[in-house]
């Protein structure tokens, strides 16, 4: 079997530190190839993969601003759809646009939908209803308007992780710096619950830093820049819990997965796919309030770490995903 597996060009794949469609895109090429599975990656040029890169770019628009992101991405998709006939299958992690070539290719296209930046997009997804092979990444990410062939979850490289037992008394933030992704809203629970805090994370709204992280930050709590993979795994090993008080229904959420991987429970408002990730009063706690997370900060003790660890194992793990994804292709070429 070939397989080509398109990763967005906005950073490498995979990310250096933020990249999250990249970061999937690479865990899946790299499990096909260790399940020896033919794959090239297409990517950009300073992306690193085990399979075969193709690239028309030296890097990604989010890391070099002088290029123009529309060209690029143009550029990008045109050059794998240009060459489909090469592969069995296509594996799209690039949003919408590149399923507007699969009416005029052989080669069928199966797409993960990493999430909707809005339903104005929907409308491209229901005109290839019929001839796309759609995935979600949760069940609560689901478009009623569009056919489904799966949920797959999002898997990470257990290898990447370590189990913590005893963790360091501090809460993390780890994420973008984002009013949907509730930063203050951690901030506020950290200082009614009188822990520590550490945020990890792109400033992605500079506004919002300024005024919503910026003016609250102390020895208490304190804003350590993003952290890469090597920093990832301490970070959030050695927390006493993830706080995840997002503001919009988050498709996944990546660092929740992490943070379980490492033994770290995460406190969650319960929106979007959080009840999917998250084993209420097993693996952290599902709250609908900042108050509602401050007392369950006072309930940690009750949650036991293995258990975090072996259910983001079980249920997120690069290898369950790419077995999933390699079912779904087979089934698809079968028909």
């Amino acid at each position: 079997m070939k397989v080509a597996v398109l990763a967005p060009v906005a950073w490498r794949t995979p990310p250096r530190h933020y990249g999250p469609w990249e970061q999937i895109a690479s865990n899946i090429a790299e499990g096909l190839v260790q399940l020896g599975i033919e794959v090239t990656l297409f990517a950009t040029g300073d992306s690193t993969t085990t399979g075969k890169l193709d690239a028309i770019c030296a890097t990604g628009y989010e890391e070099d601003r002088s290029q123009d992101a529309k060209v690029l991405e143009c550029l990008h998709i045109s050059n794998l759809m240009e060459k489909a006939a090469e592969f069995d299958i296509i594996h799209n992690n690039f949003d919408f646009l590149p399923l507007t070539y699969s009416g005029l290719i052989k080669t069928p296209v199966i797409t993960t939908i990493h999430g909707f930046s809005s339903q104005k997009i929907i409308p491209v997804y229901k005109k290839y209803n019929d001839r796309g092979y759609y995935v979600s990444i949760s069940n609560s990410d689901r478009s009623p308007q569009l056919d489904y062939l799966a949920t797959v979850y999002n898997g990470l490289d257990t290898r990447d992780f370590e189990f913590y037992k005893q963790p360091e008394d501090y809460l993390l933030y780890f994420g973008r710096i984002h009013p949907d992704k509730g930063t203050a809203e951690a901030i506020d629970i950290a200082q009614k619950s009188k822990r520590k805090l550490l945020i990890a994370g792109i400033i992605q709204d500079g506004n919002y830093y300024r005024e919503r992280v910026e003016p609250f930050l102390s020895d208490q709590i304190k804003y350590i820049g993003h952290a890469g993979p090597d920093e990832r795994k301490k970070l959030l090993g050695n927390a006493i819990a993830l706080l995840h008080p997002i503001r919009f229904n988050e498709p996944f959420g990546m660092s929740v997965a992490e943070a379980m991987l490492c033994g770290t429970p995460v406190i969650a408002f319960n929106k979007g796919s959080m009840p999917e990730l998250i084993k209420d009063a097993q693996t952290g706690f599902l709250v609908d309030s900042v108050d509602e997370a401050v007392e369950a900060v006072g309930r940690l003790a009750e949650i036991n770490r293995i258990n975090c660890c072996n259910w983001a194992v079980s249920q997120f793990s690069r290898d369950k995903m790419v077995e999933d994804y390699l079912k779904l292709y087979k089934k698809i070429l079968d028909r």
